[in-house]
């Protein structure tokens, strides 16, 4: 009885120790708190903000509301060679998931083998003689399994699957990254398609004025310095041309490049209709906690997350690792009495053991590394949501100055026009030189060609918006 009770006395005390052992090995994961403020700067630069639903808007389909565009997209999207790419690292890493988690689980084979042998019989006499001997046996059972007390193959399969995570929220940051791309690319196509038809448009005006001024010079009303002013309005345009010829060219093999394949002509815009809403509003104003949603941050989340449990790998390996390989089955010294009942049963059970005891500290160094590790990725963390709010602050700041900006832009175009109309027809009735006209024009196409340039700033902040806020567009 006494001999029962110290037998449960010292089974429990090991148990204790064992527990208590577990505890130490895991790592447990606490998540970093985020550094950067919960709200969004304030100013004179930001629009205040309201409390919309984010998640909607940021919907790409709800976003883009130009249908050539979108179309584009919706190809890019099955074409393009990153996206394609990260496809391929997802299926990667899910079957090096797979692979690790089946190690948690022994491994169960069955086969069948056998032996025929002839060997010499030695006697005391001068002659030998042989003898033929069979042996055949069919088993299943374990082969070399190791008993994951201590949480090792538990966290070498978490890791992996953490490192399967992080690849899936790459491939939405490649998503989304490819979506705001292709979309910048073709609205730069479109804006550069406006300048080339401004250029156009000043040569065919400079054109008309250029033969009013040689009359005039003709008739010696005015000098060949007015000429020359004058031809410079027009050669300068010109040389624009050839410049956004160039530039359209180089915006359209970008987007074929993005896309994945050559663009249809019918899906390419014509020019950036000032008149058009080619992007929906993109709704601001919540907390910056729906940054901790982003992919890319939660990608540096998960990589976090695998460098934790690398810890709890490290300390594993200072406790016993323990294994069994069992097999049972028959055998039979007849292939034919193997499976007729005339076999004998026959059994193995190896447990193994394996004890650290010295290894020169690299046990202890491993450990080290694997803590410096996970402090490297906090720090990765923590900098990716600093980053994202840095990007979304100044997002903000354009988003909140960028249509008085635009306004104020189309105020000056109206003005300068008034100028160059006013100054031509003061020249014409011979009250003022073509001096003052001249500026006029420069003035005018410089103003212009900069409205242009502010569309597509504000048409692209909102993309930027839609890539630094978006976290899952499905």
């Amino acid at each position: 009885m006494k001999t029962n009770k110290l037998i449960h006395i010292s089974f429990s005390f090991v148990l204790s120790i064992f527990l208590s052992a577990c505890s130490l090995i895991d790592s447990r994961y606490e998540q970093p708190t985020a550094p950067v403020p919960i709200n969004w700067p304030k100013g004179e630069a930001y629009k205040e903000q309201i409390n919309p639903t984010i998640n909607k808007a940021l919907v790409w389909e709800n976003m883009i509301l130009d249908e050539k565009l979108k179309k584009v997209i919706k190809i890019a999207l099955k074409q393009n060679r990153s996206i394609k790419e990260s496809i391929a690292n997802i299926e990667s890493a899910r079957a090096t998931y797979k692979v690790q988690h089946a190690g948690e689980f022994p491994s169960i084979d069955a086969g069948v083998s056998g032996t025929k042998a002839r060997s010499l019989n030695s006697s005391n006499t001068n002659k030998d003689t042989s003898s033929i001997s069979e042996n055949y046996k069919a088993t299943v059972g374990l082969s070399s399994y190791e008993l994951d007390f201590f949480g090792k193959a538990k966290n070498l399969s978490k890791i992996d699957f953490e490192k399967y995570l992080s690849i899936q929220e790459a491939q939405k940051v490649t998503k989304i990254t490819t979506i705001a791309e292709v979309t910048n690319a073709w609205l730069t196509l479109a804006a550069d398609k406006s300048l080339l038809d401004f250029a156009k448009e000043t040569v065919n005006s400079s054109k008309k004025s250029l033969k009013i001024i040689q009359q005039r010079v003709n008739l010696g009303v005015d000098s060949k310095v007015t000429l020359y002013d004058a031809q410079t309005v027009y050669y300068q345009a010109m040389a624009d041309i050839e410049k956004y010829k160039t530039q359209i060219a180089q915006d359209l093999n970008a987007l074929n490049l993005l896309v994945g394949e050559n663009v249809k002509e019918e899906l390419l815009p014509s020019k950036l209709d000032e008149n058009k809403e080619y992007l929906a509003t993109i709704p601001v104003g919540l907390s910056s906690k729906v940054l901790l949603n982003r992919p890319d941050i939660l990608q540096a989340e998960h990589d976090l997350k695998a460098a934790n449990a690398n810890i709890s790998v490290a300390r594993a390996a200072y406790f016993p690792s323990i294994s069994i390989t069992t097999s049972a089955g028959i055998a039979s010294s007849a292939l034919n009495n193997l499976f007729t009942g005339g076999a004998a049963s026959i059994w193995s059970f190896v447990p193994s053991i394996s004890l650290p005891i010295f290894d020169w500290g690299a046990k202890g160094a491993s450990l080290d590394y694997a803590k410096s590790q996970r402090d490297l990725y906090i720090a990765k963390y923590e900098l990716a949501i600093q980053t994202a709010f840095k990007e979304v602050a100044d997002a903000l700041a354009r988003y909140g100055t960028i249509e008085n900006q635009l306004n104020a832009q189309k105020n000056l175009v109206d003005a300068s026009k008034n100028s160059f109309f006013l100054s031509q027809r003061r020249y014409k009735s011979g009250i003022d030189t073509y001096l003052n006209a001249l500026s006029s024009q420069r003035n005018l196409y410089k103003v212009e060609q900069n409205l242009i340039s502010l569309r597509l700033t504000k048409i692209n902040n909102r993309v930027t918006l839609y890539r630094v806020l978006a976290n899952d567009d499905k």
